[in-house]
């Protein structure tokens, strides 16, 4: 672990931004990611809801329960994994953000993925896909599937999935979410030193 993780965290915290006008009048408060600052594995969101907004932090609503249930399926725990967003703002009746506000908070993202430096990254849904791959994403049919990516120069290892919300709408997505999430833990190796993570890896072979 980084002996200054604290003062790391810290450093990766955005105290006050400006840049999005229709933003700053929707959020209550800037969510920053959270998790170890030393992570191999990071997961990327679109941007906070409701729920994330009121308790400044990612995913802590719905489709939160759902990610961390399919974390403990894959013999992990939230406290292993830093979870993160596109942009740290929530969006007016949580629509999706704007080319130009993903693009404000690009450098924020780049910055944690940098210090980062995390073994993967997952990205939940077809936004963050769409925003770090800088091409068009259909993240039903891609979900799973390992891609290398240039971000901010540097090569990065993403596995792209639907968002966990999308188990909530349709239970087909289930299974294969939480297959994904499996990968992830064998993909990073944070889930190597559980003894539980194999039902995980049986199923792999279904998707």
């Amino acid at each position: 672990m980084t002996e200054n993780g604290h003062g790391l965290d810290a450093d990766l915290r955005v105290p006050s931004c400006e840049r999005c006008p229709a933003l700053v009048q929707s959020r209550s408060r800037i969510v920053d990611g959270t998790g170890p600052t030393d992570a191999d594995l990071l997961f990327v969101g679109e941007g906070p809801g409701a729920n994330e907004d009121e308790q400044g932090e990612p995913f802590v609503g719905r489709s939160g329960d759902v990610l961390d249930e399919a974390l403990r399926d894959a013999g992990l725990a939230r406290a292993d994994v830093r979870i993160t967003n596109c942009v740290r703002c929530r969006p007016p009746d949580n629509r999706d953000p704007t080319t130009e506000e993903l693009a404000n908070c690009r450098g924020h993202l780049q910055s944690e993925i940098d210090r980062l430096d995390p073994k993967l990254i997952v990205t939940l849904g077809k936004v963050p896909s769409e925003h770090l791959l800088d091409r068009s994403v259909a993240i039903t049919s891609e979900s799973g599937d390992v891609v290398d990516a240039r971000i901010a120069g540097a090569s990065r290892r993403v596995l792209l999935s639907v968002h966990p919300a999308a188990t909530l709408y349709d239970r087909s997505q289930r299974d294969g979410f939480f297959e994904t999430i499996a990968r992830a833990g064998e993909l990073s190796g944070v889930g190597e030193r559980s003894e539980d993570g194999g039902d995980g890896q049986s199923r792999l072979g279904e998707y």
